[in-house]
C-alpha cells in the first residue's frame, strides 16, 4: 500500500474525519485529540499545522492511496530539553497493521534529524498499546522504562512506556 507524507492542505479536514472518528483511535490518544471528532476538530487541527508548521512543529498529513488518513507530527523541546522532538501519530483503522505507520516513523524521524540540530526523538504509547510499541520497536527506537499509573485515560489510570531514537542510530 503506497503512501506519502506531506503537509497539510485545508481540504484534508473533511477527509480525515471519518477516520478520526472512531473510538479506538482516540483510546490511545491524549484527551485533546476529541472524541466522537467533528469536522470543526478537524478544521482547527489542521489549521494549527500549517500556521504552526516550522515554528518548533512538522506535521505531515499521512496520505495512503491518494486519500488523507492520518497524521504524524514531531514537536520540538524547549529549555533543558530543546535537543529533543516529541513524536506523536494516529492513523485510521483501516490501514493498521500494513507497515505503513512503522515507515513513516523512519520517514518523519529523518526529516526531524535533518531538519533541527537535536540528538533524540522520543514518543510516549501507553503501554497497553501493542500495536504503537511495535511500530517504534521496528521503527528502530528503544523501551527506555515504563512510567507506572502516569496517564488518566477514560477513567483509568494507565501505565505509558518511554520510547527513543537517537541521531546516531539513524545510521544503523
Amino acid at each position: 500500500m503506497d503512501f506519502t507524507l506531506r503537509p497539510f492542505r485545508t481540504e484534508d479536514a473533511s477527509a480525515i474525519v471519518p477516520y478520526a472518528d472512531d473510538p479506538l483511535v482516540a483510546r490511545n490518544l491524549r484527551d485533546v485529540f476529541p472524541s466522537p471528532y467533528a469536522l470543526a476538530d478537524a478544521e482547527g487541527f489542521v489549521r494549527s499545522c500549517i500556521e504552526q508548521e516550522g515554528q518548533g512543529q512538522l506535521c505531515r498529513c499521512l496520505v495512503v492511496d491518494g486519500e488523507a488518513a492520518g497524521s504524524i507530527g514531531l514537536f520540538l523541546g524547549n529549555d533543558v530539553y530543546r535537543k529533543s522532538a516529541e513524536l506523536g501519530y494516529w492513523l485510521g483503522r483501516p490501514f493498521w497493521r500494513r507497515g505503513i505507520m512503522t515507515a513513516a516513523v523512519k520517514e518523519m524521524c529523518a526529516l526531524g534529524f535533518e531538519t533541527w540540530d537535536i540528538v533524540r526523538i522520543y514518543a510516549e504509547p501507553y503501554a497497553q498499546n501493542a500495536g504503537s510499541r511495535g511500530v517504534l520497536e521496528k521503527a528502530g527506537f528503544t523501551l527506555e522504562g515504563i512510567k507506572r499509573k502516569s496517564v488518566f485515560k477514560n477513567g483509568d489510570l494507565l501505565d505509558s512506556c518511554i520510547y527513543a531514537r537517537l541521531r546516531e542510530e539513524m545510521k544503523e
